[in-house]
Formats: C-alpha cells, structure tokens, sequence
C-alpha cells in the first residue's frame, strides 16, 4: 500500500532560529521542502537528480503558510507531507509541522509547483508516464474544494478534538 501521507523528524537547528531561538520563518519553507524531497525518495523511491539529468525540474510558483506555533531550537519536529493534486501542468502540495508527538500543529503550507525544461527556462507539461505515477500519489481524502483558510480550520479542529479525547 502507498504511504500517501509519510513523515519524518527533524532537529531544528541553532543557525535556523532567531534571537529567540524561534525557528525563522523563512527557514520553516526549507524544512518543509525538504522534508517533501526526502519522503519522495524515501517512501516513493523518487530520485528528482534523475529528472534534473534530463533537464527538467519543478520550480515553486506559490506557497500559502501559515504558522500556529513557534518551532525551537533543538526541538525534534515530525514534517509530514502529501500531494494534493496533479495536473498537466502543475503540481499542488500539502506539508505540516508538528511536535514529535504528532499532538499539535506548528505550521501548514501549501505549495504549487510547475514543471519547466532546464535548457530553455520554458513551462513544460507532465510526462504521461509521470502523470500515471504521481496520480497514484494524491491524497482523495482532503477536500480540495476547500480553500487553504478553510483547510487550516479543519486540520486545527482535528489536533484539538485528538487532544481532547486523550484527556
């Protein structure tokens, strides 16, 4: 069965954090990012240097965030991460972090990515054989009829009514 949904921790580094030792808040978009390249190749056994050799990428074209609570200096934060949606052009996903326990949430984002050929710098569309793949990787339990607000919403419903039920 496919892990549409796979995470993974992190420390939270010293040189990523401000004078509070709060994580910055540009340095959640590296994590997050990061974390979505690992789980590719990790649980989907994705190699992005494959795509690079044959001059194509995805570059971001959007980020939508959000930030719920501090991350801190060596703190272990778990980041998961799924692919919303997929279409000929584009590419939409879903990344979150949390505490290591998985009981709350300290940021949401939603990224757009958009494929381009290397060389020319040029929009490119999805390889059929890619689109095939990666269909088979978009989580159909998140409503995507529901903007990022609303989602947000919802995602922060679930974390409390998860906490409420262990106490």
């Amino acid at each position: 069965m496919i892990n549409k949904t796979p995470v993974s921790v992190y420390k939270i580094r010293f040189n990523d954090c401000d004078m509070f030792g709060h994580l910055n808040n540009a340095r959640y978009l590296d994590y997050l990012i990061n974390a979505r390249e690992d789980h590719l190749k990790d649980h989907h056994n994705f190699d992005i240097n494959h795509y690079y050799k044959n001059d194509f990428a995805w570059v971001i074209n959007s980020h939508e965030i959000v930030y719920v609570r501090p991350a801190v200096y060596n703190e272990m934060v778990a980041i998961q991460s799924t692919l919303l949606n997929i279409e000929n052009d584009s590419l939409h996903v879903e990344t979150m972090m949390m505490n290591e326990n998985k009981d709350h949430v300290k940021a949401i984002m939603r990224s757009k990515l958009i494929p381009i050929n290397i060389k020319t710098g040029k929009r490119e569309q999805h390889l059929p054989e890619f689109m095939d793949w990666a269909k088979t990787l978009v989580n159909t339990e998140i409503n995507l009829n529901k903007n990022f607000q609303e989602r947000t919403m919802e995602l922060l419903t679930e974390f409390k009514s998860k906490k409420e039920l262990k106490h």
